[in-house]
């Protein structure tokens, strides 16, 4: 069965002919994927058919909402973004990916779930190093799921003002109850941290009661995504209010050869990807830093107006990547 990516591209394809047939055909596409419960990717579906003009797009209307802002600096708390990264552009471990189709697998079912008085996975805690990819992974879900990617600016949201940090995630949870969005909340530690650290002041620990009130209070329809490089620093009742947590570590052997092969993708090169002694002078760097090296050495390739990408080429970028990395914070 085709996935709703492949759904989307063949419409999109097809919408710009014009062709009766080909019109008739995508309808009932669309028909069928509502009597699977698939709302959401049928509505995207007509979008893509019938133009943005004919039928405005739901995110169209929620980005009416008012972003909230700071009182303190009037700074937007939140940032849209539409995402572009597809699930076939991340290298998930089997359990990450696992979870991941199953919370696309019950969003797209929401209808199915509440018919027996429950509700889909919405609230998910991604853990572990930078680079390892958080960021993407919530970017995909948007993507799969047809939705904005909303990135919540802590450094708007956290204020010197006494209260003022609860009352700015006031606003932000009100924003994402009254549309439907992906919520990235990065660097999540931030508002998060463990109440019994002697070392924190009361204002602090008053923000990650408030923050624990309003999740448990939560009904909108966002998903809320939480996600930090020190899960460790986290208040112990924190990782109770989510549904799932996912564990994002530096990739495998196979993981490598993957993001080789994604990211290399329309790039003619002749590098040894079988050859395991090749891959593992990369089994020390986190997802970014990989894509890193790849990009560096790409634009080598073609400056120096050479057809094929070669592994000294590559090596010559890791190099630079572990001087880069040499001379940044331990």
């Amino acid at each position: 069965m085709p996935s709703g990516q492949t759904l989307r591209q063949l419409i999109k394809s097809g919408a710009v002919l014009g062709n009766e047939d080909f019109t008739r055909a995508a309808e009932q596409i669309i028909h069928e994927e509502r009597e699977k419960h698939h709302h959401l990717l049928a509505n995207d579906l007509e979008r893509i058919l019938y133009g943005a003009r004919l039928l405005p797009s739901k995110s169209s209307a929620e980005r009416s909402l008012p972003v909230p802002r700071d009182r303190e600096r009037d700074l937007p708390l939140v940032e849209l973004h539409v995402p572009v990264r597809s699930l076939k552009d991340a290298v998930l471990s089997d359990v990450n990916l696992a979870v991941v189709e199953e919370l696309l697998l019950e969003q797209n079912r929401v209808d199915v779930l509440a018919s027996y008085g429950l509700r889909p996975l919405n609230r998910l805690l991604f853990c572990g190093p930078p680079g390892c990819g958080k960021t993407l992974t919530a970017e995909v879900i948007a993507l799969e799921l047809s939705l904005e990617l909303v990135i919540v600016r802590f450094d708007a949201v956290v204020s010197s003002f006494l209260g003022e940090t609860a009352a700015n995630l006031r606003k932000v949870f009100d924003f994402l109850s009254e549309g439907h969005f992906v919520a990235l909340f990065d660097e999540f530690d931030a508002i998060g941290k463990e109440r019994d650290d002697d070392g924190e002041h009361g204002e602090l620990k008053r923000v990650v009661n408030s923050v624990l009130q309003m999740m448990d209070s939560y009904r909108g329809n966002s998903l809320l995504v939480a996600a930090t490089n020190h899960e460790r620093m986290l208040d112990r009742a924190i990782w109770r209010r989510f549904d799932e947590v996912l564990l994002f570590e530096k990739p495998s052997f196979e993981q490598i050869r993957t993001l080789f092969t994604i990211k290399l993708r329309g790039v003619r090169h002749d590098l040894p990807l079988d050859d395991r002694v090749f891959v593992n002078e990369f089994t020390e760097f986190a997802h970014a830093d990989i894509e890193r090296i790849l990009i560096r050495s790409i634009k080598s390739m073609v400056l120096r107006g050479r057809e094929f990408l070669t592994p000294d080429m590559v090596m010559d970028a890791k190099r630079r990547e572990e001087s880069r990395a040499s001379i940044g914070p331990r």
